[in-house]
């Protein structure tokens, strides 16, 4: 036969000795059952702790040692019992509402005593929370505080007093939409350092929201409210990503006006320093010899504006008292260009 727990063992071995004592019915095991039932009174002090679990054993009530997992021995009952709390157990709180069927579909009760609250504009809101909690000090969390985990109890009121709190210090934007995840962040401190003061014997893990809405008689115009803030986030968001797009591109752009205008005068420079230069040459030639530079400079303009003017040859023997014009390009046709004028 298998049994669940050694205590379900040693219970069936007294049974089942019992059981053989009364059928035999023999006389030379009375003179033992003073000692029998002494052995099995020392044995029943045996117990077994779990693995999630610690022992606190208590001498007539008062606390006198904590054991851990694995088999252990105390003083029977009456002198010493024994609690087995699950410190490893991850629990849960809810606050605001209740379930009524785990489901699927879940079903919820809403309690709207612990979940209606006013924010720090003073809106209405209704918030409902989720703890998450475990056992960090067996000995503080059976003694310290009485019904910590009923109904009602110390870690519910803790919980619904550090909600409040957090929520009542902001606006109800915050609330609804922009900072939940640092109102639990808040609320898990808040309700942490509660539970301290009460030397609780407890560790909050998590605070979780469950629901946070306004109030069922105004939730459209709310929902109205919200959408239109969140048209506004949206649009401010796609006007910084223009700005974000757009800026780049015009620094980009003034910056390569700014390097070619210093590429231009740069280019300018040179070829005003190169035009003086050429200058300053022929002056110096200019000056050894005017005469004869003069001649060349004459001669070089003509030989670059004669060929761009049409010309016209007049004899003056010719009489008649009119200007006769000799029309050469009519009549042998057009000169190649290095031909004119010769």
């Amino acid at each position: 036969m298998e049994y669940r727990t050694p205590e379900d063992a040693i219970e069936a071995w007294k049974k089942n000795f019992s059981d053989f004592m009364r059928k035999k019915n023999l006389g030379d095991f009375k003179k033992f059952a003073p000692l029998i039932v002494v052995v099995l009174w020392l044995l029943s002090g045996i117990y077994i702790i779990g693995p999630d679990a610690q022992g606190v054993v208590r001498r007539f009530g008062k606390m006198v040692r904590i054991t851990g997992p694995g088999p252990h021995y105390r003083i029977p009952w009456p002198i010493e019992a024994v609690d087995k709390p699950k410190v490893k157990q991850v629990k849960r709180l809810e606050v605001g509402f209740k379930t009524v069927y785990p489901g699927p579909p879940a079903r919820y009760q809403f309690i709207q005593a612990e979940s209606i609250m006013l924010t720090g504009d003073e809106q209405i809101v209704d918030a409902q929370i989720i703890v998450q909690y475990q056992i960090k000090d067996a000995a503080d969390y059976l003694f310290n505080v009485r019904d910590l985990e009923r109904p009602g109890g110390a870690l519910k009121d803790a919980a619904e007093v550090a909600l409040r709190q957090v929520v009542g210090q902001r606006p109800i934007d915050d609330v609804l939409i922009e900072e939940k995840l640092q109102i639990e962040i808040d609320t898990t401190k808040l309700l942490q350092r509660i539970m301290d003061g009460y030397d609780s014997g407890l560790r909050i893990i998590e605070v979780k929201l469950q629901t946070v809405r306004p109030p069922e008689a105004v939730v459209a115009a709310f929902n109205d409210v919200v959408s239109a803030k969140e048209d506004r986030e949206r649009l401010i968001k796609q006007a910084e990503g223009y700005r974000e797009d757009i800026i780049p591109k015009a620094r980009g752009k003034a910056e390569s006006m700014i390097r070619g205008a210093e590429a231009y005068k740069e280019e300018r420079i040179k070829h005003a320093q190169g035009t003086a230069k050429k200058f300053l040459d022929v002056l110096k030639e200019y000056n050894k010899a005017k005469d004869v530079t003069r001649k060349r400079l004459y001669l070089e303009t003509m030989e670059q504006v004669l060929p761009q003017v049409k010309k016209f040859i007049i004899d003056r023997d010719v009489g008649g008292g009119l200007l006769q014009l000799l029309p050469l390009e009519k009549g042998i046709g057009r000169m190649p260009k290095g031909e004119k004028g010769k």
